[in-house]
């Protein structure tokens, strides 16, 4: 926990810092090779399926706030909140065989993982809640995943700050078996504030990487075309590390 902890709190300073080192070409170079390091070394230390530390029921937050979109008001999203979501899909799409779109009731009738986990926010503040979901790893494997896959992109729904959000993890991410697509939070529905109604946990990772509003799961062979190239909104646009291990 002490190692959690103080990656953490490294991170945020981290991103704090990162905008003004990113301005320049050599700060670049220095950027994307302390992430390939970041990266390489997690996964070196604690194994490609170690487990984030999982907790009690009685560690549970009283409350879990919500953070960036709140309360998305663009596209579809009201009607969809008035529905209930009863008319909500996610597309599973891109390099598998078949493509999938499946309803809340059909995530629902899936294998489930319910797991109580804390939840890391880059800007230092963090929570613990349940998380409840399938598997990524069911969703792909009944998709087919093309062997060309090598990312998994999350499309949402809310739009921030001028540009809709999305996020990707690399493929051994996408399989670990903490990674979950949660539509319940304490054994409730997903609350809007928290990325109703659904989202990524994406729990070996800071708190920017589990995509909310989650309408659709792309596999993809290269990040390059998506977006600006760099994997995630924040990344993109404020120089975040792509792999934000803790």
């Amino acid at each position: 926990m002490k190692r959690r902890n103080f990656l953490v709190a490294a991170g945020a300073a981290f991103v704090a810092g990162c905008n003004r080192i990113a301005e320049s070409k050599a700060g670049k170079s220095l950027l994307d090779a302390a992430e390939g390091w970041h990266q390489g070394a997690q996964r070196l230390l604690t194994g490609r399926r170690a487990l984030a530390p999982e907790y009690p029921k009685s560690a549970i937050s009283p409350f879990f706030r919500g953070n960036g979109s709140t309360d998305p008001q663009n596209g579809d999203y009201p009607r969809h909140v008035e529905e209930g979501f009863a008319n909500w899909r996610l597309e599973v799409r891109g390099l598998v065989d078949h493509p999938l779109s499946l309803s809340l009731e059909n995530i629902r009738k899936l294998p489930q993982r319910s797991q109580i986990t804390r939840h890391d926010c880059v800007e230092g503040w963090s929570a613990i809640g349940e998380w409840t979901g399938p598997q990524l790893a069911v969703l792909l494997e009944a998709a087919g995943l093309k062997p060309e896959a090598k990312f998994v992109v999350f499309r949402c729904a809310d739009e921030y700050k001028g540009g809709r959000y999305y996020e990707s993890v690399d493929i051994e991410d996408a399989f670990h078996p903490q990674t979950i697509v949660a539509h319940s939070l304490n054994g409730e529905p997903l609350p809007v504030r928290n990325g109703a109604p659904l989202r990524m946990r994406i729990e070996r990772q800071l708190g920017y990487k589990h995509a909310k509003y989650l309408t659709a799961i792309e596999a993809v062979a290269s990040l390059d075309e998506i977006g600006e190239g760099q994997g995630g909104y924040w990344e993109d646009r404020a120089g975040y590390q792509w792999y934000a291990g803790i």
